[in-house]
């Protein structure tokens, strides 16, 4: 499992505020949280900075 979602939610993004800062579409940010597909290599330091992170608590089991 991973936690983009949990960590998009606890900065109160939505799925489409999301994407348009790192430039990707809602549907991409959907398919990302639901493990359809995984975020390219070179969108992951971007992403885990909105998401106020590191790059391993994207994908690391659940958090608590």
């Amino acid at each position: 499992m991973n936690n983009i979602k949990l960590l998009r939610e606890e900065k109160k993004l939505t799925q489409n505020e999301l994407a348009s800062q790192i430039n990707v579409g809602q549907t991409t940010v959907a398919m990302w949280e639901t493990g359809g597909t995984m975020p390219r290599a070179d969108k992951l330091p971007q992403l885990a900075q909105i998401l106020g992170c590191k790059i391993d608590d994207l994908f690391e089991g659940e958090r608590g």
